[in-house]
């Protein structure tokens, strides 16, 4: 059985400082792209297809404060109702994140902005040297192509480090007239995560060995996304055997909640805005109260909720909340899905490099048709 998952998951760090490096080595071209194709009037839609997609949904709140009028929409969206997606009139600047470069979906959504749109430019921030994406990139003017670290190419079925690395890619591409002041945000992001790894990687797995049917995440605002993605890591590596929801902690309430009975993990993705927490604190003691027992509670914050009464199997203690690290933070609480992930693959007796033993998932999807 090969390592990969394993290696990929802990490798993050390594790769983010290392995308820090490519990204203030090219610093002067890609700040001039931005300032000559980000203006108040761009249309900015971030996309991908699944995982991809995900990092679109859990940066559109924070980008929003960066860039303005910025929308997540996924390529899988994109390829079916561009026509009502895409506004012809407005300038685009499309941002593609892609781990191969060689997902259908990805190709034609870029093709479709390119017919659809009077002025679009691109960025394609992908892991892979010669995928379709970064081939395409060559010559263009219009296209900015971030290629990362050669090993976020993640081996594996699943997307880690390629996913968080492609999330803080477009983080720091925010930030880039002044990313050398972000410098130590980033290296303090890199050894945090490390810290949780070396502390909570044991205990994430014992409970991720414990029998469980189903899991729920939620989070609020970005960590809403990060939710999205722990909820597939979950899923995908177990090949379905553990069935995975996510929301918010709000639109929880409103119907999704039924879900939870004795035999689920639930995972609390607490921001540390007090104001916002109210809010989730009252949902966790809401669910504890209802449903008695719960098989595992985990709740990751970056300081310690106040949650009298309600008692987690797991409190997962960042170092950081998302808003102390210029919301470099949120990054990290992925990591909290990817161990759980791998851990209760390897517990159900799968290979968590190739964990579709129906073969109805792909490294890169399959069986996609583009019609004209």
């Amino acid at each position: 059985m090969n390592n990969f998952t394993f290696n990929e998951i802990h490798q993050q760090p390594a790769m983010w400082r290392k995308e820090l490096e490519k990204l203030l080595a090219a610093k002067a071209e890609i700040s001039a792209f931005m300032h000559k194709f980000l203006t108040p009037e761009t249309d900015i839609v971030l996309t991908g297809a699944g995982t991809s997609a995900f990092i679109g949904d859990a940066l559109q709140p924070l980008m929003r404060d960066l860039w303005g009028n910025v929308r997540s929409v996924p390529t899988t969206d994109l390829v079916t109702h561009a026509e009502h997606l895409l506004n012809p009139d407005k300038p685009l600047l499309l941002v593609s994140f892609a781990r191969s470069g060689n997902s259908p979906e990805s190709v034609a959504a870029v093709n479709l902005a390119n017919k659809l749109c009077k002025k679009v430019a691109h960025v394609f921030i992908t892991c892979n040297k010669n995928g379709k994406l970064a081939q395409q990139a060559v010559g263009q003017e219009n296209i900015l192509s971030l290629l990362l670290p050669e090993e976020t190419d993640d081996k594996s079925l699943a997307m880690t480090s390629s996913f968080s690395t492609m999330l803080l890619t477009c983080l720091m591409l925010g930030h880039i007239d002044k990313l050398e002041a972000d410098v130590e945000k980033i290296e303090k992001l890199a050894k945090n995560a490390e810290a949780v790894i070396a502390e909570y990687e044991e205990p994430l797995k014992s409970i991720a060995e414990r029998p469980f049917e189903r899991g729920v995440f939620l989070g609020s605002g970005a960590l809403k996304g990060i939710a999205e993605e722990c909820h597939l890591k979950l899923q995908e590596l177990t090949d379905g055997a553990v069935v995975c929801k996510f929301d918010s902690f709000l639109g929880f309430r409103h119907g999704p909640k039924a879900v939870v009975n004795s035999k689920s993990i639930v995972v609390y993705l607490m921001v540390d805005d007090e104001q916002v927490q109210r809010y989730e604190r009252d949902l966790v003691r809401q669910v504890d109260a209802n449903n008695k027992p719960v098989a595992q509670i985990i709740v990751v914050a970056g300081k310690k909720p106040a949650l009298e009464g309600v008692k987690a199997d797991l409190i997962v203690q960042m170092p950081f909340g998302p808003a102390e690290t210029c919301n470099y933070g949120v990054v990290a609480y992925v990591l909290v899905g990817q161990l759980l992930g791998f851990y209760a693959s390897k517990a159900h007796g799968l290979n968590p490099d190739a964990p579709s033993v129906s073969g109805n998932i792909h490294r890169v999807v399959e069986g996609v048709t583009i019609y004209e």
